[in-house]
């Protein structure tokens, strides 16, 4: 018996998600697999998937959007092009309260956080300045340099503060 499709929208249950966002920018990655799949057909597919889409989702529920519009991308490929677009940017990645990742299209190319309702899921960009600041204060303390962080923000929207 085949397994049932993921639901397309998804609420966390009693979770939060959290938001990772590093600053140093893509890791260095050895020539390879990686770097050949921009511009085939099925990345410029998972790329229009995530366009349409209005938040975060799992790689498999865009891999079962993808089967919604008659693509044939296996569920390896999604993984690897979504992993590649994080990598470039063009893809916000966080992480949910089970360790999952989820993914958007970036709104913005600058260097951003989340703050996510750990009751429904609704995510907002934020700017974190005190932080970035802060950051780079430490790392020229202790002598580091082309240092990322995680800030992981999550509250209560205004729609489920109120209920």
């Amino acid at each position: 018996m085949p397994e049932p499709e993921p639901e397309l929208v998804r609420k966390p249950a009693g979770g939060c998600y959290r938001a990772c966002v590093n600053t140093s920018g893509p890791a260095t990655r050895p020539p390879g697999r990686g770097t050949r799949i921009r511009g085939t057909r099925q990345a410029e597919a998972v790329y229009a998937v995530l366009d349409g889409l209005p938040g975060f989702f799992s790689a498999q529920q865009i891999h079962a959007e993808l089967r919604n519009r008659g693509e044939h991308v296996g569920l390896t490929t999604v993984y690897r092009h979504l992993q590649v677009l994080s990598e470039d940017g063009r893809v916000d990645a966080i992480r949910d309260s089970s360790g999952e990742t989820l993914y958007r299209k970036c709104h913005t190319d600058a260097h951003h956080h989340h703050l996510t309702c750990r009751n429904c899921g609704r995510s907002v960009e934020v700017e974190g300045r005190a932080v970035e600041r802060w950051a780079e204060q430490v790392a020229a303390e202790a002598g580091f340099t082309d240092v990322g962080h995680t800030v992981e923000l999550f509250g209560l929207c205004p729609e489920c503060g109120t209920s």
